[in-house]
């Protein structure tokens, strides 16, 4: 079965390609202009996202070095413990929705303090694979296609992010 998976690894990205250039000759349509006009509209894309790539970073930079992190952990942490989430775990909480390089970062950390298999380390590798960086996504994407008006959008991430971190302690246990 591992051989049948790595020869599908190797081959999947090749074939992907062919699978293209071919669709673009059955329909006479010339690939390589296609490609580049798709790179072309990538990076305009890639520069207006910029600024706010790089205010969301240095905004997570700020909350990580002031200590307002460790403060909301401190005050949370009595109330997130009754409820069976450790209080330890609540900066990664918080910088997950905003940046998940920094959270990555904190989750190192959290190895680094109590070990990749201690629960806290199980509990966070479970939490960062079940939720995602609420601010980071809907800022790009929305700012991408030119979206004001949200909706549901903010709600409903919220909803699947605090799903995702409850479902993280009841699957660690």
């Amino acid at each position: 079965m591992q051989r049948i998976l790595l020869f599908l690894s190797d081959v999947i990205i090749p074939l992907f390609i062919v699978v293209i250039l071919m669709a673009g000759l059955l329909n006479r349509r010339n690939a390589y202009e296609d490609f580049v006009k798709g790179a072309r509209d990538g990076l305009k894309t890639a520069v207006d996202i910029l600024p706010t790539l790089a205010g969301l970073m240095v905004a997570v930079g700020i909350l990580r070095a002031s200590g307002l992190l460790d403060a909301l952990a401190g005050v949370l942490g009595n109330c997130v413990d009754r409820i069976g989430f450790p209080s330890q775990l609540v900066p990664l909480a918080v910088v997950r929705m905003f940046s998940s390089s920094a959270a990555t970062g904190l989750l190192l950390d959290v190895y680094e303090q109590f070990g990749t298999d201690s629960r806290l380390g199980r509990i966070a590798s479970v939490m960062m694979s079940s939720s995602e960086t609420i601010f980071y996504t809907m800022s790009i994407y929305f700012m991408t296609v030119k979206v004001k008006k949200t909706r549901w959008t903010l709600a409903g991430a919220l909803v699947a992010t605090v799903a995702g971190i409850m479902a993280s302690v009841l699957l660690v246990g």
